[in-house]
């Protein structure tokens, strides 16, 4: 143990001008990550401001049994588990799609020129984006006037229900394309170029080049990716939404964040919505661990 603490001791010493530009990102995730878990307890507290933490009395699963029998449990986790599923469908994959078709252009500069465009709407703010929305997509706006050229009814896009998710997911593509595209791009410029003749002697062309060389080449990026984007399977994009949603809509749009914010925010039911917002993570934690564990079993490419 004692030469353990040596080896250490010298380490940081030789390497201090390192553990010195580490210290800000670990400060970072002790102050605002993990030293704020110690609040978690009101989950399981009757919490009042005035009493503190510690001064709450326990009251155990009361809030948690409170949130599954209520009337908007099914509807909350069943429009989170929607909205997440459609997402890693439909989303998750542009990013390798479109990675994939800009490693196929030949030419230099018209490779930059798409790159740049598709990255522009990832710095754009999302309060602009939400704005550009709903001016595109009013019952005046632009895509209501092309569709009163070709002689179809004006719709109320933003106050439909049944609009919501296809609104959400289709604006998060033409959002995060190109940035989504950077990780397997990278990985893409790893893949040994020998491979590629190697098939072009084979008699491949670009397509299956592109399908038994590029694609199983970054097969261990895309599973890492594939891990982490399930670690978050339960937390949809919550300030989107909440630019988004209006009472009319929440029949689909909904979802557990936004539940957690009306109850903990607007309501200030902080207990409660402590409680729904760990039951929230644990499922995440859970889904992020089996996700690992799957993929550790189905080949060598593992988070942890």
């Amino acid at each position: 143990m004692s030469s353990y603490f040596t080896r250490l001791c010298r380490d940081l010493v030789r390497n201090r001008a390192v553990y010195f530009m580490l210290l800000p990102v670990v400060a970072y995730y002790v102050i605002f990550h993990y030293g704020p878990m110690y609040g978690l307890q009101i989950a399981f507290k009757d919490f009042s401001p005035a009493k503190g933490i510690g001064g709450s009395p326990w009251v155990g699963w009361k809030h948690f049994e409170s949130f599954f029998g209520s009337v908007y449990f099914g509807r909350i986790l069943g429009n989170t588990l929607l909205l997440s599923l459609y997402s890693l469908i439909f989303f998750f994959p542009t990013g390798i799609i479109f990675a994939l078709l800009l490693n196929e252009l030949r030419s230099g500069k018209l490779r930059k020129a798409v790159q740049t465009i598709s990255y522009m709407p990832h710095f754009i703010s999302l309060v602009v984006i939400v704005g550009m929305l709903f001016d595109f997509l009013a019952r005046d706006g632009l895509i209501n006037q092309v569709l009163g050229y070709l002689g179809i009814e004006a719709i109320p896009f933003m106050r439909s229900p049944g609009w919501f998710r296809t609104i959400y997911i289709s604006s998060e593509i033409w959002q995060s394309i190109g940035w989504s595209s950077i990780v397997y791009l990278a990985a893409i410029s790893t893949v040994n170029p020998t491979l590629y003749e190697a098939a072009r002697m084979d008699g491949a062309g670009r397509f299956k080049q592109m399908w038994h060389v590029t694609l199983p080449g970054i097969i261990p990026t895309i599973t890492i990716m594939l891990i982490l984007f399930i670690g978050k399977f339960m937390t949809v994009s919550f300030e989107k939404i909440i630019l988004m949603y209006n009472p009319v809509i929440y029949e689909t749009a909904d979802v557990i964040q936004t539940y957690v914010y009306r109850k903990g925010i607007l309501e200030a039911d902080f207990s409660y919505s402590a409680a729904v917002g760990l039951f929230n993570a644990v499922i995440s934690f859970a889904l992020l661990i089996t996700a690992n564990a799957v993929a550790k079993k189905l080949g060598e490419t593992k988070l942890w």
